[in-house]
């Protein structure tokens, strides 16, 4: 038929009689669904009214059928169904329904965990007194009931602490692990049980009723069975809050978790999925967890022996970030007592260590960077190591990473630096001569958005000084304007760092006060003393150290006349009187100083 011909006549009758066919049944069909949806609503009203009259009176079976119409409404429209249940006043009508012996309960605990899947239900359903009910329903030995029960609960308390805490409160949590250890075989209901475990774990009152149940005993158990990525990954998210507390780590620990996670490592530390990926990090960052607490991580060190701590070490290595991160973190745990470093730095894990941070210098891991850093601090702290590792070239490793931009590792940087030269004078002496080093240590000590940073920089530049007692350290700190924070640092509401700021600030007043005598009047140091020497609440020490520094800087002309022209004799001279015996002294030698010069 070519452009511009007309249909025939028949063509058309015909598709004219087929679409008033079409018409017609889909007329029929919306009258049909319409019908079925009147007598739904007729028959939920019918349902509602009969519950609510006729529940203690009802046969069982009547009783079913209006249970069954409002299962039904609520699975076509839940949230409609649910306001019609709520306005009828049938909900304080559940409450007498849900007990053991009913053959209803079952109906009745799905009804309300499907109510109580909207939030506006949750607190009607609380109103109605249900929560007592359900919770004895979870003695019940009937796995439906059970089941119904669990959802039940969890949707009414769904994110809400407050009613989560009235559950604890209420013993749920040793009749949920019961559960879980009598019915592990049904999928459902072990499922309810993590689910409800992994809510309630969130909260710190959980924590203590979970330490007194067989709970990770159980959760090792199941875990061991499990194969799917999904029920494992179920698990872990009940273990990583209960594993925050240090009587559940250890728990954890016997029950063979960690052994669970040393083989799920081997697995997927080579593959490419995802969820392998997403597995391997799960595992090993709980592994982490399990150290922080200090019995466990002991039980798992073994004096160094143990094969947990040796698949450890044998992730430093890796080429994976993920263990690389997770090995230098448990490294860092594991170095929490003095025993323990000894044994580890005499043992070669400081090459382990460096041979790591060599590898992410160059646009490294930052993880990696900081968790590698925050062994190294940790492995410095007892006296024993730190010329060890000094030795082995710790220092300049560290330095390499001067040029970080990322406060996390500026933080450890410092912090490991001041653990390796305390009463290490050699090592405090060539660091403080390090221009690039006390620069950036000037720069960072004005890091006002990073507070930590800011810290340790002032601790590190006033380390220096007081452990190198060198002239040529106090000369590089003046050159580079570094005294003015030592004089805010004496400050500080950490009495700790303005003790170390005053005896810092000592020995440059006996040793360089000439060259440091311009930066000590442009930073006020003699009016914040009088300030610390009135103030009543400054300790003890600060007020002794004060004192001595005063001694030691009217050894200048221009800060004498500062020191005279504020009346210290008057403030010092109450302080002769001081409960501290050691500060009274130092009032009565620094007063006879005073009077002597002026």
């Amino acid at each position: 038929m070519g452009a511009g011909q007309e249909l025939p006549q028949k063509s058309c009758c015909v598709l004219t009689s087929v679409f008033c066919v079409f018409l017609l049944k889909y007329h029929c069909f919306l009258h049909s669904c319409w019908q079925k949806d009147w007598q739904l609503i007729n028959n939920l009203s019918e349902a509602l009214k009969k519950l609510k009259i006729t529940s203690n009176d009802s046969t069982a079976d009547s009783l079913e059928g209006c249970l069954d119409c409002l299962l039904q409404a609520l699975a076509q429209n839940n949230m409609e169904t649910s306001e019609k249940i709520q306005k009828s006043g049938v909900l304080q009508v559940f409450a007498s329904l849900l007990t053991p012996q009913s053959s209803c309960t079952a109906k009745v605990a799905n009804i309300i965990a499907e109510v109580a899947r909207n939030e506006f239900m949750r607190n009607p359903c609380v109103d109605a007194g249900l929560i007592p009910p359900l919770v004895q329903l979870l003695n019940c030995k009937d796995q439906e009931v059970l089941l119904q029960t669990g959802r039940a609960l969890g949707n009414i308390c769904y994110d809400s602490h407050t009613l989560q805490s009235q559950l604890i409160n209420m013993g749920v949590i040793p009749t949920l692990v019961k559960l879980l250890g009598i019915h592990c075989q049904n999928a459902a209901l072990t499922e309810m049980c993590l689910v409800a475990f992994g809510n309630l774990a969130e909260l710190e009152s959980s924590k203590e009723q979970f330490a007194y149940t067989n709970i990770a005993e159980e959760l090792v158990k199941l875990f061991k069975k499990q194969i799917e990525h999904d029920k494992k990954e179920m698990i872990f998210e009940v273990l990583a809050p209960l594993a925050e507390n240090d009587v559940i780590k250890l728990q954890l620990v016997e029950a063979g978790l960690v052994e669970c996670l040393l083989e799920i490592v081997q697995k997927t530390v080579d593959s490419d999925k995802e969820d392998d990926i997403a597995e391997l990090k799960t595992a090993s960052d709980l592994m982490v967890l399990l150290l922080l607490g200090d019995e466990s991580m002991q039980k798992l060190f073994e004096g160094g022996k143990g094969s947990v701590f040796q698949r450890v070490l044998s992730w430093i290595p890796s080429n994976s970030h993920q263990l690389q991160l997770a090995g230098a973190l448990a490294i860092a745990n594991f170095a929490r007592n003095d025993g323990n470093c000894i044994h580890m730095v005499d043992n070669g894990i400081v090459q382990k260590l460096m041979d790591l941070l060599d590898r992410h210098v160059e646009d490294g891991n930052v993880t990696v960077q900081h968790a590698a850093l925050s062994a190294l601090r940790n492995l410095a702290i007892p006296v024993v190591n730190k010329a060890k590792m000094l030795s082995a070239g710790v220092a300049e490793a560290v330095l390499k990473f001067l040029r970080s931009e990322m406060p996390p590792v500026q933080f450890k940087l410092l912090g490991t630096l001041r653990m390796l030269i305390d009463a290490q004078a050699e090592a405090a002496e060539q660091l403080g001569k390090n221009v690039k080093l006390v620069e950036r240590l000037v720069e960072w000590c004005e890091a006002k958005d990073h507070a930590g940073v800011m810290g340790e920089s002032n601790r590190l530049l006033s380390a220096l000084i007081r452990h190198s007692k060198s002239k040529d350290v106090i000369r590089t700190i003046v050159q580079s304007s570094g005294i003015k924070h030592l004089v805010t640092m004496a400050t500080s509401e950490h009495v700790i760092m303005q003790n170390e700021a005053l005896v810092a600030l000592a020995l440059i007043a006996a040793l360089e006060l000439v060259t440091a005598e311009k930066d000590l009047e442009n930073a006020q140091l003699v009016q914040i003393l009088h300030r610390l020497l009135s103030d009543d609440r400054s300790a003890p020490e600060i007020k002794y150290n004060s004192m001595v520094l005063i001694c030691a800087l009217i050894g200048s002309e221009p800060l004498q006349k500062e020191v005279q022209s504020m009346a210290f004799l008057e403030v010092i001279s109450k302080l002769r009187s001081h409960e501290n015996k050691t500060v009274a002294q130092q009032a009565s030698l620094t007063e006879q100083r005073l009077a002597v010069e002026s």
